[in-house]
């Protein structure tokens, strides 16, 4: 019979997680919206597609809050799922109005099949700060440079993550031309410990807007362990999703699912995975 593990360690950490993206959920919905007069049917549907738009570039001035699950099939010996739930909230804040610091999150929460025994186990992962400067000039390449930093949450080292803090450089350039909504998001940490890590991260993202607030997206995300042996450094996936803007009550609501293809990637990793994003969206007025 498949079981689960869980130590107290890490059921704080999970209760902790979740009330921390209540509490983000709650500063959004108290910060994020004001009041404004009734809007027609057609300025609701050109505002759900310029957020649509704006949902594509993670360096739009928007507070909003992502909810990420990566499934990837056929993990290690037994062939079990690994399940990672980003909670990952991006708030920007303006520096003198000329540049915008976006702040962006990512809380990972694990559900690792054991390598050994036919079991999973669930934790927190380190948790990912990314701080980027952007120019508020509008211009044809959007860009934003900033570090980014690893910090030590890891409900167990090794399984959920190294318990090492980490530190490195991150860059993201995009360009949108009519249609289309297109560049790519980049890093690479450090960490400095009993564990050294050296690992790369490489999103391109490719969007096409269709009507109605629908649109199409291929966003993959390749990673390398720079430390890793020879052949088993790259994860390199392939796919692609569709997703739509639309609204819960004055709530918009960004929802989007992808599959990939595991191209390229070291033992024990699965072929195929999926992504599932909801994301809570709190323009400023």
């Amino acid at each position: 019979m498949k079981t689960f593990k869980y130590s107290s360690i890490m059921k704080n950490q999970n209760l902790l997680s979740i009330s921390l993206t209540a509490l983000t959920i709650l500063f959004f919905a108290t910060t994020g919206f004001a009041q404004e007069h009734e809007k027609t049917k057609e300025e609701w549907e050109a505002e759900e597609a310029a957020l649509a738009k704006a949902t594509q570039n993670p360096l739009a001035a928007m507070y909003s809050l992502p909810l990420q699950n990566n499934t990837t099939f056929g993990m290690g010996e037994f062939k079990r799922a690994q399940n990672i739930l980003n909670i990952q909230p991006v708030i920007p804040v303006g520096l003198g109005g000329k540049v915008n610091l976006i702040n962006r999150i990512i809380i990972p929460v694990i559900t690792q099949p054991s390598s050994t025994e036919d079991v999973s186990t669930t934790g927190v992962g380190d948790i990912i700060y990314t701080a980027w400067l952007s120019p508020t000039k509008a211009s044809k390449i959007t860009w934003g440079v900033g570090p980014v930093f690893q910090i030590p949450t890891a409900s167990e080292a090794n399984e959920f993550g190294s318990r090492e803090f980490g530190i490195g450089p991150s860059i993201v350039a995009l360009t949108t031309i009519n249609k289309w909504v297109a560049g790519f998001v980049t890093n690479n940490i450090w960490t400095f410990g009993d564990v050294e890590e050296n690992k790369f991260m490489f999103q391109y993202f490719v969007n096409y807007n269709l009507p109605d607030a629908w649109y199409l997206v291929s966003g993959p995300i390749i990673t390398a362990n720079w430390n890793a042996e020879k052949g088993q450094q790259w994860t390199v996936p392939f796919g692609a999703g569709a997703g739509k803007v639309f609204r819960i009550g004055k709530l918009p609501i960004n929802v989007n699912a992808h599959v990939y293809y595991n191209a390229v990637k070291p033992d024990g990793i699965g072929d195929w995975g999926t992504r599932f994003q909801l994301q809570f969206l709190f323009p400023k007025k």
